[in-house]
């Protein structure tokens, strides 16, 4: 009978030649017809005999085995006497060779052990129980021990009558404990006097601000609950009313106001309407806890706490901004009954929009109005409008504008959507004898400017990557703004180069506010439609 070639070969092996102390573990799987070949001519070999007898006996005597497999007796030369095919010294692997699981090395430092014939299973350690510490606090991260004993020693030492403290008395545990901006003294005093008694005593201070975890959130989040209603997971504009109240009669800055109710309440509401307008990203009234952590409200009230000059903070409280809009306003709003139609917004700038886009504004496409009034445009309508007209450059006023443009609300600005509007400036050049440039022209200028995915039309994604996409709407619509664009002022262009943290609104309203001033001061006392300023408007200026 023919010899299988496998078995074939490994008769004729020499044993001599079998040296395989770094053959891989699967390499014998993958052929086990030779390893099996190799075992039988193992089995056969005169040495393995004498091995076999020799362990045979010395299980009968009882004798315990050594770690070698041979006895005490016959050690020196059963070892000596193994086939050079497996390494010198060690027993013939029963499993595939592993440093950690071989039974010679875990049992080495041993002694006398079970016969190396056993279980060539290696031994596998109970796996460490892995303990995770809890990252989760449904009411807010404990403070750890040493911060919770350094603000109870504070406490102490201001809460030292033991009969609590009033709301004037209430300003210092803000300021120095809470670490808010002392403004926020009246609403957090009433959110801990749940029951009104006018006083705050010690163990109810610690019961909400450290037992309840407000010590251990981000200045956000502290300011998210000390504002929010019970139940409610957002903020609305009636939350910041306190807030503004009490910054009203606290601040140096705005100490000239006191004599003017009227005006605080106008001022307050400006305010408000400008944080919505920037961080209120949804446009639904309600302020998340996500979006007030993403906007810049935070620090602008840590910078109005600690400055007394009221109109450095440009970011929302700015005095001289609120002038400007509030003057705006009302130099367009001629029957002065706090409402504003197109036919007065198309006065807004010299005449500087066009009547389409004026219309697509009062569809409320962009903006629900809330004026509550058909055909008419509020207060808080117009401070959005003049925010977004004046700083194009901004992601609340390019998303204004592009769903003005974007007529079929399919979310792209087409060729013929942006020719609609363009034509009726390319109406208004001719009709003031300047030379027209063509719509084909200004669209291959406008593709430079954006540089969009798509050449055939504009996405909303392709305005916010470039910071030149206002100009595409005064393009549009503005022609003022257009021509100014056209023949850029070098000089203009450097002193915004010297101030680029300024934005496009920060200059307009400083501009403004000169020319707003200069006329209050007797060089214009009129408002531009032959109306003289009201008493009552001129009082806080």
């Amino acid at each position: 009978m023919e010899v299988e070639p496998a078995r074939r070969d490994a008769a004729v092996l020499d044993p001599e030649l079998l040296q395989l102390p770094e053959l891989a573990p699967g390499a014998l799987r993958e052929n086990s017809i030779i390893a099996d070949a190799l075992y039988s001519q193992w089995l056969v070999l005169p040495e393995t005999a004498k091995l076999v007898k020799s362990l045979i006996e010395d299980a009968k005597a009882g004798t315990t085995l050594n770690v070698a497999g041979t006895s005490a007796s016959t050690n020196a030369a059963s070892s000596s006497s193994l086939p050079s095919m497996f390494p010198a010294g060690s027993a013939p692997p029963l499993s595939p060779r592993s440093t950690s699981g071989s039974p010679r090395v875990m049992r080495r430092g041993s002694g006398a052990g079970p016969s190396s014939l056993g279980s060539p299973l290696k031994l596998v350690s109970e796996p460490v129980r892995e303990v995770i510490p809890q990252f989760y606090f449904k009411n807010g991260r404990p403070p750890p021990k040493d911060l919770k004993e350094q603000c109870l020693s504070r406490i102490d030492h201001l809460f030292f009558g033991g009969e609590g403290l009033q709301i004037q008395e209430f300003r210092s545990v803000t300021k120095d404990i809470c670490k808010l901006p002392s403004f926020f003294s009246s609403v957090l005093f009433k959110k801990i006097d749940i029951a009104c008694t006018g006083t705050v005593s010690r163990d109810a201070f610690v019961e909400y601000w450290i037992n309840d975890n407000k010590i251990t959130m981000d200045m956000a989040s502290q300011i998210f609950e000390i504002l929010r209603k019970p139940g409610y997971n957002y903020l609305t504009q009636d939350d910041f009313k306190p807030v503004l109240k009490e910054l009203l009669a606290t601040h140096p800055g705005l100490e000239f106001l006191q004599g003017t109710p009227e005006f605080q309440e106008r001022y307050a509401e400006t305010v408000i309407y400008r944080i919505f307008y920037s961080i209120n990203r949804s446009g639904n009234g309600h302020l998340t806890l996500r979006e007030l952590k993403r906007g810049n409200l935070i620090a602008a009230l840590q910078q109005l706490d600690e400055e007394e000059d009221i109109n450095k903070v440009l970011r929302y409280f700015s005095y001289e901004h609120f002038y400007v809009i509030y003057c705006k306003f009302w130099e367009l709003d001629t029957d002065h009954d706090f409402l504003i139609d197109k036919e007065n917004l198309i006065r807004y700038g010299n005449h500087s929009l066009t009547y389409r886009i004026v219309d697509r504004i009062f569809t409320q496409i962009p903006r629900k109005f809330t004026s509550m009034t058909e055909g008419k445009m509020g207060y808080e309508d117009f401070v959005y409008f003049i925010l977004s007209e004046e700083d194009k450059s901004s992601e609340p006023s390019l998303e204004y504008w592009f769903k003005c443009i974007d007529l079929d609300g399919n979310g792209i600005l087409t060729k013929n959507e942006m020719q609609f509007f363009y034509e009726e400036q390319l109406h208004r050049m001719e009709c003031m004898a300047q030379e027209p440039v063509l719509f084909e022209d200004i669209l291959c200028q406008m593709i430079d400017m954006i540089g969009p995915e798509n050449e055939s039309y504009f996405t909303l994604r392709d305005l916010k990557r470039c910071k030149l996409s206002g100009n595409i709407f005064n393009i549009l619509f503005n022609l003022n703004k257009f021509m100014a664009f056209e023949t850029r002022d070098p000089f203009l262009i450097r002193q915004e180069r010297e101030n680029p943290t300024l934005t496009e609104w920060d200059r307009f309203a400083h501009r403004e506010y000169i020319r707003l001033s200069m006329e209050e001061d007797g060089e214009d006392a009129s408002n531009g439609s032959g109306d003289v300023w009201d008493e009552s408007l001129e009082a806080p200026f």
